[in-house]
């Protein structure tokens, strides 16, 4: 894949299934948000092929929280093991389910409470040089249900910039109340490389250390240290967390000519890869902490009043010579 590298990047609005987006342009790349359905990441192009799976669309996830393309996970990522949890002293009681909360198959709530939220407010959408960016913000203090359910005033802010080798996502937690915020987010991306079947896709993973999970995914505590290792995906199924991963390791799958890498810039420790069987999508997701960290209280970080915590990471985007990957891979 040959690409002529333009420099100049643009800001742009447009529309999704009703909702209005605004798309950053910066050289061969484009990406999409819907700040009024979660500041969903719904598009990532590179040389007009999309990247993101959008799942069952921007307004299943709207309406039922089915995650597609690059949602946010807010105030916590993956599952927890119950309805309720303890948090410094404060007992919080979840409601049982929609529509602030979102459950899986086996009825465990999943994925926060901000799917699809329509409280996101755009703060500014710019474009200089060979950058765009575009920033938003959620003043989760000033809506009662969601304080109901997590009980500890804050504002989230998401900065994304776009430059011509990638999608940078800043994300900060800015505790405004006189109680901690504990910090459990995480982004799901959904990656696809068009014109490889998921068979041929050749992974490469950090040094990580992989969380033992009981029937339902949660985690017991117990975890192994596993190396970086470069693998081909075939037909393994992956629903895995990690923890203890190092800041600025980096994820990445290829093929098709084109390798695409999540970084883990700053404030991501945990991870969490899914790619059912025959799925044409891996997701490399960042976690502020492992699943059921509301509840387990492991590597759970807190905010102090008046502070500000931020989390980074980076999709990295690049076309590649098929012969790259020719080396042996497990």
């Amino acid at each position: 894949m040959h690409l002529m590298q333009t420099s100049e990047a643009s800001v742009g609005g447009g529309a999704l299934e009703g909702f209005e987006t605004v798309t950053l342009s910066a050289g061969h790349l484009e990406a999409s948000f819907a700040p009024a359905a979660g500041m969903a990441g719904v598009s990532l192009r590179h040389a007009g092929e999309e990247l993101l799976d959008l799942r069952a669309g921007l307004r299943a996830y709207a309406e039922r929280g089915a995650v597609m393309g690059i949602p946010i996970l807010h105030p916590w990522a993956n599952r927890l093991a119950g309805f309720d949890y303890d948090v410094a002293g404060r007992t919080v009681r979840l409601p049982d389910g929609p529509p602030l909360v979102r459950c899986e198959e086996l009825g465990l709530p999943i994925h926060g409470l901000l799917g699809g939220s329509p409280h996101w407010r755009v703060r500014a959408a710019a474009a200089a040089g060979d950058r765009a960016r575009l920033s938003a913000d959620l003043a989760f203090d000033a809506h009662p249900e969601l304080l109901a359910a997590f009980p500890f005033p804050h504002t989230l802010a998401l900065d994304a910039m776009l430059d011509g080798d990638g999608l940078t996502i800043a994300t900060t937690v800015t505790a405004t109340g006189d109680v901690p915020v504990p910090v459990a987010f995480g982004f799901h991306p959904y990656l696809r490389l068009p014109g490889a079947d998921r068979s041929t896709w050749e992974l490469t993973l950090p040094a990580r250390r992989s969380l033992l999970t009981d029937a339902r995914g949660i985690p017991t505590g117990d975890d192994e240290e596993e190396r970086a290792v470069r693998l081909r995906l075939g037909a393994r199924a992956f629903d895995d967390g990690f923890h203890g991963i190092a800041a600025g390791a980096e994820f990445g799958a290829a093929g098709g000519g084109r390798r695409i890498t999540v970084s883990l810039v700053a404030g991501y420790p945990a991870a969490q890869i899914f790619s059912p069987a025959g799925a044409q999508f891996v997701c490399f997701e960042p976690m502020a902490a492992p699943a059921n960290a509301l509840r387990s209280g492991h590597e759970l970080r807190r905010v102090p009043p008046g502070a500000a915590s931020v989390a980074v990471f980076r999709i990295g985007v690049r076309a590649e010579s098929p012969d790259r990957h020719a080396m042996e891979v497990e």
